[in-house]
């Protein structure tokens, strides 16, 4: 199993936007409790970092090879990447709900890695079939800076493609139609130089009372600062 002891819940929002299925740490406590460390975080990653994103190493296996088209209508597999760090997600070009917090945290962590973002890859995979064309995903990518980080990779292909994946990340997809709520898992990756699983991150959200989604600014920071922590720590390995 890739995931060991957390709490998954689904966050509904309202207004006709995107649902999705968040994996959630267990409490805002948890994430602020120093004496709770998980084993196997690289030392250059605080405590507190590692709770809040609920990081966990994962088994050194392949990563799940696919070849996909990226906003810029490029052909890509992800082997092409062999060399440098891969971060990766899963993301709704329609979503107006998590993706763009997580939007902002890679391009914080882009900026927060310095001449070293050069030897890392941020990518996504679409998990909306019904906005496949590359101009969707680009559309988003402008929308939310993505653009601004030169090895920024936001792919999509055919639905038998995508489900492909999706399947072999462990990423559980329900759009049952055009105009409705896409349900999804949401994952980071974090993949070595060689290729090789090397830890997974859950990505938060909190919501207002009219069900907008938000995190505060330093809470943004913290999470861009820790995914550019872990894909340091990669590089020097």
């Amino acid at each position: 199993m890739r995931i060991l002891a957390v709490l998954v819940v689904l966050a509904v929002v309202f207004g006709g936007v995107d649902a999705w299925l968040i994996v959630r740490h267990n409490s805002a406590a948890s994430a602020s409790d120093s004496s709770l460390r998980p084993s196997g975080i690289p030392a250059a990653v605080s405590t507190r970092a590692a709770n809040l994103m609920q990081l966990a190493p994962v088994p050194h296996k392949a990563a799940p090879g696919f070849h996909l088209t990226d906003q810029r209508g490029r052909s890509f597999s992800l082997s092409q990447f062999r060399g440098k760090v891969v971060v990766l997600e899963f993301m709704d070009p329609h979503c107006t709900d998590i993706c763009p917090l997580v939007a902002q945290e890679f391009v914080d962590a882009y900026h927060d890695l310095g001449r070293q973002a050069r030897d890392v890859v941020f990518a996504a995979v679409n998990v909306n079939q019904y906005f496949e064309a590359p101009a969707y995903v680009m559309a988003f990518s402008r929308e939310h800076g993505l653009t601004a980080i030169p090895d920024w990779h936001f792919f999509t292909g055919a639905t038998p493609a995508l489900q492909a994946v999706w399947r072999a990340y462990d990423i559980a997809v329900e759009a049952p139609n055009p105009k409705g709520d896409i349900i999804h898992t949401s994952l980071v990756y974090f993949i070595g130089r060689d290729g090789t699983e090397r830890f997974l991150a859950s990505p938060m959200v909190d919501h207002t009372a009219d069900g907008t989604a938000f995190l505060p600014a330093a809470t943004l920071r913290a999470w861009g600062e820790g995914i550019a922590t872990v894909a340091r720590s990669l590089l020097a390995h």
